[in-house]
């Protein structure tokens, strides 16, 4: 049975640049799109800005350092100094996996768009898209409509970008984008944060390594216990993120499909009983560090690693990634590894994830290029993506995920769309003016 539904829908075309989804990407896009002079709007679905550093409660940045210099540099590096700035227990020199004050980076975020003039709307959940072709012969989107408490809404706009984390803009104006593996369609899995409180500072500091790296890690008696039946592998990480404050990265579910409500309510649902089987569990196994924890908070959203991404102008590889190769019009450079997290639970097994081949392990001041096709949407004229939805294979998705990167990308996503004249393709922005304009900004291609 279907109904129809039809209304008259207020439009605001008054904006240069209009960007779904405020992660890391999404922020770094609007305030390069911002200070560079264009009118911006920020559209986000939750409360905050941030994404997994804030609604997600990802504990800690993956490294800004290739080991022998910082690699990820602009607008993320500014983010990046602000928040370690305001935590007394980190140094100047901590630059790898540096845990993250959720509250402090959401105000930090709030402030520099409000300083920049960015127009913010919270609560806001892109719904539709009116598109046309373009003069190109592509798709041109000309509005996007997002349901909040005042109703329907639209918003035009000269240039939109697509940092939802799933490719959603691109979807909704009808152009075709991929999900997961190629060849299997399942996607990596997920995780939900948490926040245990109460933990005794001085053990923490002294406990043996506590990651699943260390065979004899206690998370592997929680594996083997059928006390903890929902902690079934050993991905464990975790980080100082205030006094006596630990933030987790741990657990794993399968089969999380964002697509469907009811499966990511499910999901949802059994996060927060993972994070309880860890608060008891580690109560047990190391009682000195973790016996009065108080399972404080577990994240408003979940960690998804992988849904949707866009079919862009280039479609960066794994076979890039080994090779270490650079691209005349690259916007940035890359050094994580490739953190494949299984795309199905594998019984018996305790390991995290899908070990890297040697050859995809990067040695110090080794990196590769990001290039800006991967943020044009191949069949979109005034279309960009920035963030976990860019255009990549599957594997190679599981490096440039991660959020170092995905500032970097939506920097680069942000000054394009500022430099794009009104009414033209992206592609008319020149490439050597775009990299002018980032290594100006702070940028580093190498």
């Amino acid at each position: 049975m279907t109904v129809s539904y039809n209304a008259e829908i207020p439009l605001d075309d008054s904006y240069d640049v209009v960007i779904a989804g405020g992660g890391p990407a999404g922020c770094a896009a609007a305030l390069a799109a911002a200070r560079h002079g264009a009118k911006t709007l920020l559209l986000e679905s939750s409360s905050a800005l941030g994404g997994m550093g804030t609604s997600g409660l990802v504990p800690a940045w993956c490294p800004y350092s290739d080991k022998e210099k910082i690699i990820y540099r602009g607008i993320g590096l500014e983010i990046f100094e602000k928040v370690r700035a305001g935590m007394p227990h980190l140094k100047e020199t901590d630059v790898d996996w540096v845990p993250i004050d959720a509250e402090l980076l959401k105000r930090t975020l709030d402030e520099l768009l409000t300083a920049a003039g960015v127009d913010v709307i919270f609560n806001a959940l892109v719904t539709g898209v009116g598109a046309d072709t373009g003069p190109s012969g592509k798709k041109r989107i000309r509005y996007v409509v997002a349901a909040h408490k005042g109703g329907l809404r639209a918003w035009g706009g000269n240039v939109f970008i697509d940092c939802t984390g799933d490719a959603d803009l691109v979807g909704l104006a009808g152009i075709e984008r991929l999900f997961g593996d190629e060849k299997t369609g399942k996607v990596q899995s997920a995780t939900h944060c948490f926040v245990l409180t109460n933990v005794d500072e001085h053990y923490y500091r002294a406990m043996p390594t506590q990651h699943s790296s260390n065979p004899k890690a206690a998370v592997y008696n929680l594996v083997k216990s059928d006390k903890y039946p929902l902690i079934k592998d050993g991905h464990f990480c975790h980080g100082l993120v205030g006094p006596s404050a630990i933030g987790f990265n741990a657990g794993h579910l399968w089969d999380v499909n964002p697509a469907d409500p009811r499966n990511i309510s499910r999901a949802l649902m059994q996060g927060r009983e993972i994070a309880h089987e860890f608060q008891t569990g580690l109560k047990e196994e190391l009682p000195e560090v973790f016996g009065s924890a108080w399972l404080a908070q577990t994240a408003p959203s979940m960690g998804l690693r992988e849904t949707w991404r866009i079919i862009g102008d280039y479609t960066l590889t794994v076979k890039d990634y080994i090779e270490r190769r650079s691209f005349p019009d690259e916007i940035g450079r890359n050094c994580y590894f490739i953190d494949v997290h299984r795309t199905e639970q594998k019984k018996g097994t305790l390991e995290p994830g899908e070990a890297e081949a040697p050859e995809e392990q990067y040695q110090p001041g080794e990196s590769h290029g990001l290039p800006r096709r991967i943020l044009q949407v191949k069949d979109g004229e005034n279309i960009l993506a920035a963030g976990r939805n860019v255009s990549t294979d599957h594997r190679v998705l599981a490096s440039v995920r991660v959020m170092p990167v995905c500032f970097v990308m939506g920097e680069a996503a942000g000054v394009m769309a500022a430099l794009t004249g009104k009414g033209r393709d992206i592609r008319d922005v020149d490439t050597g003016k775009l990299r002018d304009t980032l290594k100006k900004d702070g940028a580093w291609f190498g």
